[in-house]
């Protein structure tokens, strides 16, 4: 009854087009395309510095519109960040702190983990009011398509959070491979409960392109917002084999080679739990490329739909991955320096991301925008443009960026991370601060602090701790603050830990 009664507020609150100004004789309410990427890579863009991979379509988005080279993830995986999109809210606040089921799912925590992580919920709860329901209450059309890991069951699957449609989500992270589901991952059949099967070899990104500019086509005269998860860039890898071939030859020319490629047990690595840990030096793997290109195919189709269709004019479009590139296991098929690590880890490379925005009423296309920004921030900020007011009642920890989007100066703010949770990359769990050019990490399993100036380094190779005592004090007591007022979770000591030293702070 609470979320019934806060979509009826909703749908009463005071409209403010955004674009008044520029289409001030139509006021028509702005349309929304989001395009949320699987462990996309901050440099896996050739706007943001690749070399290998080829992405004119993103490329030519991002000059259109505002980069964000501060951009981040809410958590280093999947579920948690994805609800803070849909949610505006920290994973604290939403319960759902690791990826769902979890890594300790089966209540058996390994002889190397000192703690034992917190339960988690089956799902995002329903009471929570996603974007989708924000803009249904006012009058969109609302549309998902993809990959949703937020559920277990379907009581939790999109078409129960907002979205009138829902092609592809369910409680799958990732396409998969098996003979029981007759699934072939990325090719049809896909043995998914929420999307029909294509003819066999069908493309899952071609397929969910295809169901989104339907939709587009159908509802085109009518506000709509749209949610396009592309499964990609997720493992298991699997690209056209033309593609593939293409970047294969592209490899020989430009002179790769395997040894240069990885690095085993890098030094930054030595305070993980357990395991061995390859980190990804170049990107070079012609799967995973392939894999990039079609992604930027699609996004390419999407952006030529909505020119044709006259839509390009009246829509928002935020472009943006759920973690960082997977670059330290589990194949490493890309690389994300010159950040530290990848998914699974709170260092740079494993929360910070590519964000795009793209809008039509911007003055200053290819701006770069260094503001530190979040994904807890899509709500408000899409909230901000259709001139909705937030719903009373729910706590928003993003804030609404179109004051910021075009201008270099913003006001302080502070970002935080939770996450009690050993991650299946090596990562250990933690908590993390970022105030100004200044980063500080909690590492729970090692008991160590590390405080890193993020401009000079962002990198992470350097440790202020030692040097810098009061600002890594500040920073600490700010972030035991947060983490008390947003009720984050405890984690248990384990019984089975094989006591390991650890490193007191």
């Amino acid at each position: 009854m609470m979320k019934i009664n806060k979509i009826l507020m909703a749908s009463g609150s005071l409209m403010v087009p955004f674009f008044s100004s520029v289409h001030a004789q139509k006021q028509e309410k702005p349309n929304f395309l989001v395009i949320l990427v699987d462990d996309f890579g901050w440099t896996d863009l050739g706007c943001y510095g690749s070399s290998f991979y080829e992405t004119p379509n993103i490329d030519r988005l991002a000059s259109e519109g505002v980069r964000f080279t501060n951009g981040y993830a809410s958590c280093p995986v999947s579920s948690p960040s994805r609800a803070g999109i849909q949610t505006g809210q920290y994973p604290n606040r939403t319960g759902v702190t690791d990826w769902l089921p979890g890594r300790q799912a089966n209540g058996k925590p390994g002889v190397t983990d000192r703690w034992i992580s917190p339960a988690l919920p089956t799902g995002m709860s329903t009471n929570k009011i996603t974007t989708a329901e924000s803009l249904k209450g006012a009058g969109y059309k609302t549309f998902f398509a993809g990959k949703w890991h937020l559920g277990e069951t379907p009581e939790y699957w999109p078409e129960h959070q907002g979205y009138d449609i829902n092609i592809g989500g369910c409680n799958l992270g990732s396409p998969h491979k098996n003979s029981k589901d007759n699934a072939n991952g990325y090719f049809a059949p896909y043995g998914n409960p929420r999307l029909e099967d294509g003819p066999a070899g069908e493309y899952l990104p071609e397929r969910l392109t295809g169901e989104t500019i339907h939709f587009l086509e159908k509802n085109k005269d009518k506000p709509f917002f749209v949610f396009l998860s592309y499964y990609l860039v997720r493992n298991p890898l699997q690209g056209k084999e033309e593609l593939i071939k293409k970047y294969r030859e592209k490899r020989e020319i430009m002179g790769i080679t395997e040894a240069e490629e990885m690095k085993l047990n890098p030094d930054w690595a030595k305070y993980a739990t357990s395991g061995s840990y390859k980190e990804r030096l170049v990107q070079g793997n012609p799967v995973y490329a392939a894999m990039v290109q079609a992604l930027d195919d699609n996004v390419g189709k999407l952006m030529n739909a909505l020119q044709e269709m006259g839509l390009d004019k009246n829509t928002v479009i935020i472009f943006t991955s759920d973690n960082g590139g997977l670059s330290t296991a589990e194949g490493s098929p890309t690389s994300n320096l010159p950040l530290r690590a990848g998914k699974g880890w709170l260092y740079e490379g494993g929360i910070r991301v590519p964000y795009i925005f793209k809008y039509p009423s911007i003055q200053k296309k290819g701006f770069v925008n260094p503001m530190p920004i979040s994904n807890i921030d899509v709500l408000p900020t899409i909230l901000g443009f259709a001139g909705i007011k937030p719903l009373q009642g729910d706590t928003i920890d993003g804030v609404n960026l179109l004051p910021y989007l075009e201008k270099n100066t913003y006001s302080e703010r502070s970002l935080f991370w939770d996450y009690p949770h050993y991650s299946n990359q090596g990562g250990n769990p933690g908590s993390v601060i970022r105030k100004g050019k200044y980063k500080l990490i909690d590492d729970y399993e090692t008991g160590r602090l590390e405080l890193y100036d993020l401009d000079k380094d962002p990198g992470e190779q350097h440790d202020l701790s030692g040097k810098l005592p009061k600002i890594k004090e500040q920073l600490y007591h700010e972030l035991l603050t947060w983490r008390k007022t947003t009720s984050s979770k405890s984690m248990r000591p384990n019984p089975a830990w094989n006591h390991a030293d650890p490193i007191v702070k």
